[in-house]
């Protein structure tokens, strides 16, 4: 009996010692999935997400006729994905990639100023000792590395070998790898951020690449694009380049000290092309586009279990140019043929010189030709032949060139003294030849076609410049350069693109005497233009003092469907009232002119010009006498009748400004010619290729 007593109470323990633990567990359960079970179902399931930019397509740049200039081309980076490499060993993987690039002759993504080791192992910086950019990049690379200014190459690459783990590799594998990551790190490599190890690569590394991928975790090739010019002669100065965002571009220290990122702010990656120059820079905006979003989704065990693209990316916008490529290259062509003609003809070193053509009735660029140019496709190639060139080809002559305008100035003078009363079409000057107002001054004419008492639309045909002397100095050039500034010399045109603003001879001038205002009214002294001013100059004449902003952008069209989004209206910027007829009579002095010029005085459309001989400030001895080069210069518009084109042109030491008749009449048969060859303003939706 005792005996079962004891059996049952053992069993009624271990029945209650069960229940106890049942109890437990119970509860413990309840608690885990009533109480926290929302929290640990979402430990369970949870994931992170990753956004990366999708580089949209650039807008392209296409001429007054819809057809292509500027575009983008398909192209594939080997980039690098943090996220993706994952556990991976970094150093392995960059030098696996690299082992695929060095075999198909592709570089990769290395800026570091150091070459590679010598014979003894030792480093040396490399770039040009006097280059600002090469030293402060050197200077950039010890200040992120921690280092002293006064460190040699050896000690920043030991600093590169221990930051980066490269003890194990061999001196060459050192510098290549401690390039490239000290690279990344600059372009802040990331689980957010990529970074493109290899651009614009060959089919040949994208199948290796494509064939090693099991092998090669987060090595990716990744589909871009990269601007190309279907013909890189045309416009290449105005175009500009675009480029990858420098460090100098990305963070930005002001004169106080303060660090911006203002490219960042904008939403821009530092990896990623902008607009550097011309309208690549200018239209940046409206080019760029909208980037998309590519999503990667990774689990809590660090799986990826989704990619894809969240945001479809939108291409740029189309700018429409005012200028018509096909007439481009007509001019560029005429402007080459007649410089090397007016050397060879005259014997002369004209060798440079720069062409400027505008629509007189909206002030749109028709064409801008610079002699010597260069090709936009082998820019890259190219470039050290081209920055040695004495003849500078990448130097835009005709935004950029200062030039002094000579006797073109002189229908501006003539303008002044007309509508300030200083003159009227009957007044006459007397020509001898020289110049005697002045006691210790006696500038001197050439008489050529005229003598005796000149009136001004003589004085415009035959370039007298003791009438403008005397004229010039009765106005005085506080009046006439207002005017001058006016008709649009000395003065920003308004395009798009850097130009240079010239200057006008002044009385605030240090070396100003009144015999230097009289050099100023014949177009000397210290005035300089630019062609394009020119162009402008004569396209404001032509309208009878009515100035048009000149520009170069017709349109923005969507790049998809080829609408038009925005046009550029024309802006008038002057007006300059004319109760005397003034512009009538300064252009039948002009007319007159081009009656003396070989190609336009039998031209069948009546021109109306003006040239100049302007001295440069070189010379030469004939006996004990100075002999100083000059250039060629003219202005020119018509047909006088409607005037459509306006012209300006410098031709560097080419002589006397009438030898660029031919030149005029070449741009006017041009003209002429792709007006009835179907010039017409393309239609919405036809984008020629």
């Amino acid at each position: 009996m005792d005996e079962h007593k004891i059996v049952v109470r053992r069993l009624a323990l271990l029945i209650a010692a069960a229940a106890v633990v049942f109890a437990l567990y119970t509860l413990r359960l309840i608690f885990l999935q009533l109480v926290h079970g929302d929290e640990f179902a979402a430990r369970a399931t949870s994931t992170t997400e990753y956004r990366f930019n999708v580089t949209a397509a650039r807008g392209d740049i296409v001429d007054s006729a819809g057809r292509r200039i500027a575009t983008s081309t398909t192209c594939y980076n080997v980039e690098l994905s943090r996220l993706l490499i994952g556990d991976n060993d970094l150093n392995e993987t960059i030098r696996s990639a690299v082992e695929i690039l060095q075999a198909n002759g592709e570089s990769w993504n290395d800026t570091l100023r150091i070459g590679y080791a010598d014979g003894a192992g030792q480093y040396a910086f490399t770039g040009e000792a006097d280059s600002e950019s090469d030293q402060n990049a050197i200077a950039a690379v010890k200040e992120a590395l921690g280092l002293q200014q006064y460190a040699t190459a050896n000690d920043v690459m030991d600093r590169l070998v221990a930051e980066y783990g490269l003890e194990s590799y061999d001196p060459a594998w050192q510098r290549i790898l401690g390039g490239i990551r000290y690279q990344m790190e600059q372009e802040a490599f990331s689980n957010v951020n990529n970074f493109t190890l290899a651009e614009n690569v060959s089919d040949q590394t994208v199948a290796t690449v494509k064939e090693h991928s099991l092998a090669l975790p987060g090595v990716e090739i990744a589909e871009t694009s990269v601007r190309s010019y279907t013909d890189g002669t045309i416009l290449p100065h105005v175009l500009g380049r675009v480029g990858k965002i420098t460090a100098e571009m990305w963070r930005v220290t002001d004169e106080n000290g303060q660090v911006t990122y203002p490219l960042r702010d904008r939403g821009y990656a530092m990896n990623d092309v902008i607009g550097i120059s011309g309208l690549e820079s200018a239209y940046e905006e409206q080019l760029r586009g909208q980037d998309g979003v590519e999503t990667i989704t990774r689990d809590s065990d660090g799986v990826i279990i989704d990619t894809s693209i969240t945001t479809e990316p939108q291409p740029g916008k189309t700018v429409m140019l005012t200028v018509n490529s096909e007439f481009q290259k007509a001019v560029d062509e005429a402007l080459a043929r007649n410089v090397q003609q007016i050397a060879a003809t005259y014997n002369v070193d004209a060798s440079a010189g720069a062409v400027v053509v505008i629509d007189v009735k909206n002030g749109g660029i028709l064409a801008c030709s610079n002699y010597p140019s260069y090709d936009q496709n082998l820019y890259s190639t190219q470039y050290s032949t081209y920055s040695a060139d004495p003849g500078l080809p990448l130097y835009n002559r005709a935004l950029q060139g200062l030039y002094t305008p000579g006797s073109t100035y002189k229908p501006s003078v003539a303008v002044a003294a007309l509508l300030s009363g200083i003159i009227d079409r009957n007044s006459t000057v007397y020509c001898n030849g020289v110049y005697n107002y002045f006691s210790d001054y006696h500038p001197r004419c050439t008489r050529h076609g005229h003598s005796g008492d000149i009136d001004v639309v003589t004085a415009i045909k035959w370039s007298c410049n003791i009438f403008f002397y005397d004229v010039g100095r009765r106005t005085t050039s506080d009046v006439y350069d207002d005017y001058a500034h006016r008709l649009g010399l000395g003065t920003p045109t308004g395009v798009e693109v850097s130009e240079s603003t010239g200057r006008l001879t002044t009385k605030e001038d240090a070396n100003y005497t009144a015999s230097l205002e009289v050099q100023a009214a014949i177009g000397q002294g210290n005035t300089v233009v630019t062609p394009v001013q020119l162009a402008t100059y004569a396209a404001t004449i032509a309208n009878k003092g009515v100035r048009y902003r000149t520009h170069f952008v017709k349109a923005l069209l969507d790049t998809n469907t080829g609408e038009v989004l925005e046009e550029t209206a024309p802006e008038v910027v002057e007006i300059i009232p004319d109760e005397v007829g003034a512009f009538d009579i300064v252009e039948e002095g002009m007319v007159g002119a081009a009656q003396t010029v070989a190609g336009l005085a039998n031209y069948p459309y009546t021109i109306a010009c003006k040239t100049g001989t302007p001295q440069r400030s070189e010379y030469y001895m004939v006996g004990s006498r100075r002999q100083y080069y000059t250039n060629s210069t003219i202005i020119a518009y018509g047909p006088v009748e409607d005037p459509q084109i306006a012209v300006g042109i410098v031709v560097e030491y080419g002589g006397g400004g009438s030898r660029t008749g031919e030149l005029v009449a070449d741009i006017f048969n041009a003209y002429f010619f792709e007006r009835s060859n179907g010039m017409t303003p393309v239609q919405e939706g036809q984008l020629l290729e």
